[in-house]
């Protein structure tokens, strides 16, 4: 397997909406903060790849239209999938094995506040049989899941509680986040409910936002910058996307997801998480098999940003940066799509 790198990260701070800007408009800027990070000027790109979906859009082949943001003349090799960023990174990851690509440019954009009612654009893909008939939003299928895990007794609301505090006060020195003010857990747990037993800061706040990340080959990734973050282990894993066929209370995906990835070959300094309710980061930190002493979304995760297409790439860029800092020597960062973690993507990152 040949050694893949991320050499830079860019990204916009999440805004709760821009309705006069652009996608292309989005990302112009974060592609070129990207690339000149690393001294790297477009048509010296191999590959690019993005990741976004057409239902935030409102238009067919939306991700065309960003095209204009890379220049796509002279021709440009790429693609695009309709999933969030950190798929679109795998695929880079994957085309540098089996093709004599040395760099590639990952880019993701979406806007929330695109769409009347952004709860509903994710249920979109429920079992149109038997779940979608039934027309629950995201919260609802979370809040479906918060109470599975309660009855579980396995945690507590309070334990959903420690969670938000948590994340906020990490989020006090992220200029990226949305929400940074620090709050207790008592307010978490009187704040306005919006689905039982979710309140509103237990739930991600919508946001619109883009995140671009660029790759190189060992070869290369030294010639564009001194601190390269080595791709030690990336996989994901899916489960059924029926409810009633799975255990919402566990994360089997994101396990195996995490053994195939080398999780446990070494030990973790710190993980991002994309969890966008707050229980959902304590099934994923029991199903990752975190060590005690590490640290759990130093970035505030999610719960602070987020962005649909956006928020899974955002967390492996967000680990990337910390080790370039010197924050750490390894790290695991964490992407999820689909209802109630249906599938689960892992990265395991290394400092130079």
């Amino acid at each position: 397997m040949r050694d893949i790198a991320i050499v830079s990260v860019a990204r916009l701070p999440h805004v709760r909406c821009e309705p006069l800007l652009m996608d292309a408009e989005m990302m112009t800027g974060v592609l070129t903060e990207c690339l000149e990070k690393a001294n790297l000027q477009r048509q010296e790109v191999d590959f690019w790849c993005s990741g976004s979906t057409d239902y935030l859009s409102g238009l067919p082949f939306s991700f065309v239209h960003v095209l204009d943001a890379i220049g796509p003349w002279p021709p440009v090799y790429e693609t695009h999938v309709e999933m969030d960023g950190a798929w679109a990174l795998y695929e880079a990851w994957l085309k540098m094995q089996y093709e004599d690509l040395e760099t590639a440019v990952i880019y993701c954009w979406g806007k929330e506040s695109t769409p009347d009612d952004v709860r509903t654009v994710p249920t979109l893909q429920l079992d149109p049989y038997h779940v979608a008939p039934l027309g629950p939003d995201t919260v609802s299928i979370a809040a479906l899941q918060a109470r599975a895990l309660l009855d579980s007794g396995r945690y507590t609301e309070s334990d959903f509680a420690e969670v938000v505090v948590r994340a906020r006060q990490h989020a006090a020195s992220n200029e990226y986040a949305q929400l940074r003010e620090p709050v207790t857990a008592e307010a978490v747990l009187n704040d306005k409910p919006i689905v039982d037993p979710l309140t509103r800061s237990m739930c991600c706040p919508v946001g619109d936002g883009c995140t671009a990340v660029l790759l190189a080959s060992a070869d290369a990734a030294r010639d564009l910058c001194d601190k390269p973050v080595w791709i030690r282990g990336i996989e994901h894993r899916v489960e059924p996307h029926h409810l009633g066929l799975r255990d919402l209370t566990d994360s089997p995906s994101t396990r195996a997801a995490a053994t195939a990835a080398h999780v446990h070959d070494g030990p973790i300094d710190f993980a991002e998480i994309y969890a966008p309710f707050a229980h959902q980061e304590l099934i994923l930190r029991d199903a990752l098999g975190l060590p005690e002493d590490a640290t759990i979304n130093p970035s505030g995760g999610a719960l602070c940003g987020h962005t649909l297409m956006v928020s899974g790439l955002e967390r492996i860029g967000e680990a990337a940066l910390r080790l370039q800092r010197g924050d750490g020597q390894r790290a695991v960062a964490h992407a999820t799509s689909g209802p109630a973690l249906q599938q689960n993507l892992v990265c395991v990152l290394e400092a130079e």
